[in-house]
């Protein structure tokens, strides 16, 4: 149902008492800056934009390599919330190595047991912004990549 990697992180994150489960939401928040492209990488698609429901420009910068397996880099805004810095590292680390469908069909159900509920229901649009934004990137570089074929037909 979830990309192995992702699945990994929901089975550590599940189990863990609320005050261990936070203390390890801000480790992989430390972490979103090594979620960044590289200098000189290339992509596929590059989506940098700030939405209403974000405190800042958060980017997703997409690279699908010839095995068929999608690679993510995310840029976050200095104004980007701890939670949210949090979810790019953990979706980076999940996603990443997983094709595009299995991307498409992960259900957001998973969220709360990483975050826990409490984080889910003070923080409801911050825990899925990330999510969405990477699954929009996919969906526009499945569209293209069938226009390609569709026009080269």
């Amino acid at each position: 149902m979830y990309p192995p990697a992702l699945q990994d992180i929901i089975e550590l994150f599940e189990h863990l008492p609320e005050q261990e489960r936070r203390e390890n939401l801000i480790v992989m928040s430390d972490g979103a800056k090594r979620q960044e492209p590289k200098e000189g990488e290339t992509f596929d698609l590059e989506d940098v934009r700030k939405d209403e429901e974000c405190t800042d420009t958060v980017g997703v910068y997409l690279k699908v390599d010839s095995e068929n397996k999608v690679h993510f880099a995310i840029t976050l805004g200095p104004l980007v919330q701890t939670l949210t810095k949090a979810m790019t590292s953990i979706l980076c680390r999940g996603l990443n190595g997983a094709r595009p469908e299995e991307i498409m069909a992960v259900p957001a159900d998973f969220v709360p047991r990483i975050v826990g509920a409490e984080l889910v229901r003070l923080r409801s649009q911050t825990v899925y912004y990330v999510l969405g934004r990477m699954k929009t990137a996919v969906k526009m570089y499945l569209d293209r990549k069938r226009a390609a074929a569709t026009a080269g037909a």
